[in-house]
């Protein structure tokens, strides 16, 4: 199936024909059905639940039944172990902040089997449509539920909650359909299509995010201003506490360090294979919230002077036989090999789409143009080696090191889609003749059919993902007229005055 609104009105049409008996029936038949495909999803995209990683593998392979078996029981010895009285189920909204149910731990296994319900409005996060604003679906989709069904790979104690445990799930339609909108299961799809072609993705974010310290009284609809921010250096209790319950997560920190501004900070994470990049930043922006309220302080992605953090994912392409970086030029000279040219050219190509869904905000585009009075509707895309100053920075620090970092970003993007979009974007460069002209491995030389830019308005942002048949088929019609949709919405309702005071409630 294509689109979740003909499946809506179908049963729609459906249930209007049947007793209360035969609707019952059809339920049950529904979560066998889910509970059927979520097995099958669980077993394509786990990995080892430990906490040391293999960084030299992708997570997709399918583990065997006694695998499964001792995943299942390893958690037990777990939440023994911990006392856990809770477990989170957590999903990501499309603007990538949790939604999480949680259950008491007797219920834990009984939970994985049948997984949790969740109203869909929680993670689709838009009005019941009324004006035709989203009229390709109908407006049930909204009041029904979705189904939580936990990638046990994911399970682990949260060190800063009392016997408290999480799982990141992927989510259902209760007729047993994947969720079209639902950012992680794009991505995965995404990061499926790049090794049926024979790769995968080497990736990690970097993020910043702010530190400000708690006021006595928050009213959210009157804060006009962020509280005074850390002066100097960060808080090193906190940030270790941070960084140290990460691990214990199997989210890597590679380094943090104070930045640019007083009271923000930088956080890279390990690069790692397959999904595994965006499910440690999606960690992180739970994580930080509440190690900061520990502390008596207040973290967010969204900055004092209006501007939203950078997000950045830094990635390399790597040949799943020949376990080698694809961008690394095997000669030593610190140029792109021929495959990283056309990955990049993927890149600049759609990269005024690609904005859309990496800056999704007015104030995210502000970055794009800084402290630019000109009037102007967009910007060149830039790119270059070893230039911090790019929109795609290509950078050499050895074999493994040998990497783009997409800069296009905002710590307010959701991760998933950051990815997803990422992959879309490069393998389309890869398939492609015309964005790039092949040329020696050790020319600089990267000729594209048109010069790619970069639009400052999210109205003309949206045009363009709208226009790119790549990404709109990559990610998917539904989603993208969801997305869509949702995103002109919140233009038409935007308070200006209120808006750095909704991003700080938002994403603190």
């Amino acid at each position: 199936m294509n689109d979740e609104g003909d499946l809506l009105k179908e049963d729609t049409r459906d249930e209007g024909n049947e007793t209360k008996a035969s609707s019952m029936s059809k339920l049950m038949r529904t979560r066998e059905k889910v509970t059927k495909l979520h097995i099958f999803s669980t077993e394509v995209g786990e990995m080892d639940i430990s906490n040391s990683k293999d960084n030299s593998r992708d997570n997709t392979r399918v583990p065997t039944a006694p695998q499964l078996s001792s995943r299942m029981k390893h958690i037990k010895q777990q939440m023994a172990k911990n006392h856990l009285q809770f477990v989170r189920f957590e999903a990501t909204d499309l603007h990538g902040v949790s939604r999480s149910k949680s259950i008491p731990a007797q219920f834990f296994q009984e939970k994985v089997i049948h997984g949790v319900y969740m109203p869909r409005g929680y993670l689709e996060l838009i009005p019941n449509p009324k004006d035709n604003e989203v009229d390709h679906i109908r407006a049930t989709c909204f009041n029904s539920d979705i189904v939580l069904m936990p990638e046990l790979s994911t399970f682990r104690v949260l060190p800063w909650a009392k016997r408290t445990a999480r799982v990141i799930c992927d989510t259902f339609t209760v007729t047993g359909e994947p969720l079209l909108t639902s950012p992680r299961h794009i991505a995965k799809r995404q990061l499926s299509q790049l090794q049926d072609a024979g790769f995968s993705l080497l990736s990690a974010f970097i993020y910043d995010f702010c530190i400000f310290g708690v006021p006595e009284i928050i009213n959210s609809k009157t804060i006009s201003l962020p509280a005074s921010a850390l002066l100097n250096d960060h808080d090193q209790p906190f940030i270790q506490e941070l960084v140290n319950g990460l691990y214990h997560t199997g989210a890597n920190v590679e380094s943090f360090s104070s930045s640019t501004r007083p009271g923000q900070m930088e956080i890279c994470f390990l690069p790692e294979f397959g999904i595994s990049s965006a499910d440690n930043a999606f960690t992180l922006r739970m994580a930080v919230k509440e190690v900061a309220r520990k502390y008596n302080y207040i973290t967010s992605f969204f900055i004092e002077t209006g501007f939203c953090n950078s997000g950045i994912l830094s990635h390399s392409l790597w040949d799943v036989d020949e376990k080698k970086n694809m961008f690394c030029n095997s000669s030593g000279i610190e140029q792109l090999t021929i495959p990283g040219k056309k990955w990049l050219a993927g890149l600049l190509k759609h990269s005024a789409a690609l904005s859309c869904l990496m800056a999704p905000a007015v104030s995210c585009r502000k970055r794009y143009s800084k402290e630019s009075k000109d009037l102007k509707e967009s910007v060149p895309t830039t790119w270059g080696y070893n230039d911090n100053s790019c929109a795609f920075n290509i950078k050499f620090h050895g074999e493994k090191g040998t990497r783009i970092e997409n800069k296009l970003g905002s710590a307010t993007a959701n991760p998933y889609l950051v990815l997803a979009a990422t992959v879309a974007a490069g393998l389309d460069g890869l398939y492609s003749d015309d964005g790039v002209l092949a040329g020696p491995e050790n020319s600089t030389d990267l000729q594209q059919s048109k010069p790619s830019e970069i639009p400052l308005k999210l109205e003309h942002a949206l045009m363009a993902l709208e226009e790119d048949q790549c990404l709109r088929q990559a990610l998917g019609e539904t989603f993208i007229r969801y997305f869509v949709a949702m995103k002109k919405y919140e233009l038409e309702n935007e308070e200006t005055d209120a808006e750095r005071n909704k991003f700080l409630e938002y994403f603190i």
